[in-house]
């Protein structure tokens, strides 16, 4: 059966329609800044398709309990147990009851918990029961993040595993995944990638909006519209909203939040006694419970006497070492110097790591480095930082130590090249050239440098981006710094150790 729902106006003034049983099969993403009007847009979708499908929502902030007054939703208080949840939401598939899942109150691990028992169990409920469900998630960042952040892992791996289990293997199981995110970059893009449908509203940071411009398959040069749309207006595409991008605003919707968006209101006149009013408590106040964390529990007194009674310890002498006290720093500053001696080669940069390494354990019995030398994985991590040239001021700053952090989620292979950028955008000196990159990477090949661009890029590492002269500009968003123009078609630069001698 075909139902076309109505979420507003189209460009051309048409009545923006909704297939809703494609929808079931082809899932939704709904993407926008704080103050876009996601909400509005998830709350007109519900009210509309109240009538024709059951429907589930986790609500992060309780601002959908107010869908139970008009459309009869059952609200389901999230400060249970993860069992219990679970076979409420198995009982919820059975009767086929509509229900807001209100985890307001609870603290993020809680409510990723939660989510995932409650998740899970419509998820696993019996096969005779699988009837269409939209289950729409709002705040998805939270509950699939794509990255680790202030809570455990195994609260997050649980929340992800049934958000991805909800986006790719639902459909079978009749659940339909309606999921809203204020950033693109901060939800799990295995999730994301599951939809087949978009609505995106008013973006304003560039890694966002390029990435919602490749999701909707439009140049990046035209993501700059994202950053003009009006509060309540998204560009939508899918097999369910139309084979092209298409603008729309979202029609009025019959319920409200509980929470608005702030407004301006003015200041009450201040009171003779105001000092009063904030130093001295009321009378009720005072028989308000504060909440403090419970005190531990008393030790017994036969646990401290006997603590008290027990003979210290004699102190145990270290024994003392056969061989001569290594000193650490001495040890840093030889490899470095084999470091760069290596380096000087003018053919190393096109000499494979396996070659380099060798060379270097040679070298290093030559000079007569004291301690064991250095396993593989840690020379080239060493071979990484030293092809980059970074100066002794630029490595003690915070900048660059974020650099090497993010340098560690890539390959050993690639590492040199993400560094030697990073260096050129925290110095603020021009984009290395591609031939530049090429030799960093051990290879005579300008595409693969660009190649290798594209792949950082992907990663959301950095955005390249180029100026009216066709000079490159690389800029690094999670460091906040970026490149001067750079002609990447210019010769390659010298090595450093090779620009010292």
């Amino acid at each position: 059966m075909k139902v076309d729902i109505d979420m507003g106006k189209a460009a051309n003034g048409a009545a923006a329609m909704l297939d809703l049983e494609e929808l079931l099969a082809t899932r939704l993403l709904v993407q926008g800044n704080s103050g876009s009007g996601k909400s509005h847009l998830l709350r007109r979708l519900l009210e509309q398709s109240a009538p024709w499908v059951q429907q589930c929502i986790i609500d992060p902030e309780g601002d959908f309990v107010t869908l139970a007054d008009k459309f009869g939703h059952v609200e389901v208080d999230g400060a249970r147990t993860e069992a219990e949840l679970t076979r409420i939401a198995g009982r919820i598939r059975q009767h086929r009851v509509s229900v807001v899942l209100n985890l307001e109150g609870l603290d993020i691990e809680q409510q990723l918990r939660c989510a995932a028992a409650f998740l899970g169990g419509m998820f696993d409920a019996d096969r005779d029961y699988w009837y269409p469900v939209l289950v729409v998630v709002d705040e998805a960042q939270l509950f699939a993040p794509a990255a680790g952040g202030e809570v455990s892992d195994e609260a997050r791996k649980l929340s992800l595993g049934a958000m991805t289990n909800l986006m790719s293997r639902g459909r079978k199981r009749g659940l339909a995944g309606v999921i809203a995110t204020q950033r693109l970059a901060k939800l799990a893009k295995n999730v994301a990638a599951e939809a087949s449908n978009f609505l995106m509203g008013r973006t304003f940071l560039d890694i966002d909006m390029a990435r919602a411009a490749d999701l909707l398959g439009m140049e990046r040069r035209q993501a700059e519209m994202f950053r003009d749309l009006q509060r309540g207006n998204f560009v939508a595409l899918g097999p369910a909203l139309s084979r092209r991008p298409l603008p729309i605003a979202i029609g009025p919707v019959e319920t409200s939040a509980r929470s608005t968006s702030p407004r301006l209101t003015p200041l009450p006149e201040a009171p003779a006694d105001a000092h009063d009013l904030i130093f001295t408590p009321s009378p009720d106040e005072a028989q308000r419970p504060v909440r403090r964390p419970p005190p531990p529990a008393p030790k017994p007194t036969a646990d401290i006497l006997e603590q008290l009674s027990r003979a210290k310890p004699e102190p145990v002498e270290q024994p003392k070492t056969l061989f001569a006290e290594i000193d650490a720093a001495e040890q840093d500053a030889a490899i470095d110097a084999v470091m760069h001696e290596l380096l000087g080669d003018p053919d190393a940069g096109f000499r494979s790591v396996a070659v380099l390494y060798q060379d270097f354990l040679v070298r290093c019995r030559i000079r007569r480095v004291p301690g064991e030398p250095l396993a593989l994985p840690a020379f080239r991590r060493r071979l990484a930082v030293a092809r980059a040239g970074v100066a002794a001021d630029v490595a003690s700053t915070d900048t660059w130590q974020q650099a090497l952090a993010l340098s560690e989620q890539l390959t050993d292979d690639v590492q040199g090249i993400f560094l030697t950028i990073a260096h050129a955008a925290v110095t603020g000196a021009p984009c290395p050239s591609d031939a530049t990159l090429a030799r960093a990477y051990g290879t005579h090949s300008a595409g693969r440098a660009r190649r290798l661009l594209t792949y950082f890029e992907e990663r959301e590492l950095l955005v390249v981006r180029t100026d009216f002269h066709d000079q490159r500009i690389v800029a690094f968003p999670e460091l906040g710094v970026e490149t001067t123009p750079g002609d990447p078609n210019a010769p390659a630069e010298p090595e450093i150790g090779a620009a010292a001698e």
